[in-house]
């Protein structure tokens, strides 16, 4: 693994342009042309959280009869025009079963929520302003108008409606009203398979106990956790160790598995063991670019094979995080019908002075407060050190420097990224 650790000391003069590509051209490269990467059908059961790729018509109408919205008696308003009025209750209609005869003068029929209301009549005389007699009647202490406390047939939405548009999200109220449109299978966008590859002989999974020379493997976690939060689902290659051979080989087996993206972790500078691109190379991945001007996470590749799209994150734990964060994560986004949806910087300001950056934009750790007006407040960790996950775990947010940023001041405007 190659160091890209903390920020300067100090920033040397603009001398010119950074020959590293910046941040936002390296998004473009990854982001161009990605799009939903097809469609399929699964059980409503199944479709939460995902993206509805055609629009979604009601396969009925709801509520399909006009139904009472609250416990009472339905009744004819004509009868119950003024109070008191006396009614005779000749039966009852509950939610599932109907009262199958009709209400007729000076009738009633004891109802509750959700039933459908008699034939003949066309209110609902709520309980709380009934009073109940002896020998089935009951006197309407309040006057009723016509189509009080009544859902009419339709009232939700009609047959044929769409309700739900392609691109939409299924949560927790979508999935209801697909639901209660009937549809017990549904069209969704798939969704992207992320090939996951670490690389380093010194890796070794988690609950191992490690060798001397061993360190336990956590970055394919963290990935994975981000590709799932954005749509994806992972194919999780392993561990490979330092030798071409073998990462050339469970390259292939992502490009055979005919995944969405492959990510690889580590390996990714230019040291004598840092063999991922010439694994990439002899298995006809084109290279795109391989170093961007951002601190932590330079040594990042990005190419292509046929569909697959390959990621090489670096091997520093807080280095690949923050390239999964900046990239991964809207790249599978876009792939699962949800767009690209790249953090947005937001604005806040400085709670301590930083000095002047050099030509990579930087991400420093940072934790976020308010001020009495409510203002974000930001504050950088003290150690930026790229192999820190403590560090990275305590931050709230990644407060952004951009290439040349003169020196700031405590109580600066500043730009941070949510975590």
């Amino acid at each position: 693994m190659s160091s890209d650790t903390t920020a300067p000391s100090s920033a040397p003069a603009k001398t010119g342009a950074s020959p590293l590509l910046p941040v936002d051209e390296a998004l473009a490269r990854v982001l161009a042309g990605a799009g939903p990467c097809g469609h399929e059908s699964v059980p409503l059961v199944e479709a939460a959280e995902r993206v509805l790729a055609s629009d979604l018509k009601a396969r009925r109408r709801q509520p399909p009869f006009d139904a009472s919205a609250m416990d009472g008696y339905a009744v004819r308003a004509t009868d119950a025009a003024e109070a008191p009025a006396r009614l005779a209750v000749i039966g009852e209609a509950i939610a599932g079963r109907r009262f199958d005869g009709t209400v007729g003068p000076g009738q009633a029929v004891r109802i509750f929520t959700g039933a459908p209301v008699p034939q003949g009549a066309d209110a609902v005389l709520i309980q709380e302003n009934a009073e109940r007699h002896d020998g089935g009647e009951i006197a309407a202490l309040e006057p009723v108008r016509p189509g009080q406390h009544v859902r009419r047939a339709g009232f939700d939405f009609e047959e044929g409606q769409i309700l739900l548009t392609a691109g939409r999200r299924l949560d927790f109220r979508a999935l209801s009203l697909a639901a209660a449109m009937n549809h017990p299978v549904v069209p969704v966008v798939r969704r992207p398979k992320v090939a996951i590859l670490s690389t380093g002989s010194e890796l070794v999974p988690p609950g191992t106990i490690p060798g001397p020379d061993e360190i336990v493997a956590s970055n394919h976690l963290g990935i994975a956790a981000l590709v799932t939060a954005n749509g994806g689902i992972t194919l999780p290659l392993g561990i490979a160790e330092d030798d071409i051979g073998t990462i050339a080989a469970r390259i292939r087996e992502a490009i055979e598995s005919e995944a969405d993206v492959l990510v690889t972790l580590g390996g990714a500078s230019v040291g004598d063991h840092d063999l991922v691109a010439a694994a990439l190379k002899s298995e006809n991945v084109k290279l795109d670019f391989w170093k961007i001007a951002m601190r932590p996470g330079k040594p990042m590749m990005f190419g292509t094979v046929g569909g697959l799209r390959v990621l090489g994150l670096p091997g520093n734990p807080v280095s690949s995080l923050i390239g999964g964060f900046l990239f991964l994560a809207p790249l599978v986004a876009a792939l699962a019908g949800r767009g690209a949806a790249a953090p947005v910087p937001e604005e806040g300001r400085l709670s301590t002075a930083i000095k002047a950056n050099d030509t990579r934009r930087d991400y420093l750790r940072a934790r976020l407060s308010r001020d009495a007006d409510g203002v974000a407040v930001v504050t950088p960790l003290g150690v930026q050190d790229s192999s820190m996950m403590s560090a990275m775990v305590e931050a709230d947010a990644l407060l952004i420097r951009e290439p040349f940023a003169p020196a700031a001041e405590a109580g600066a405007p500043c730009r941070f990224l949510r975590l």
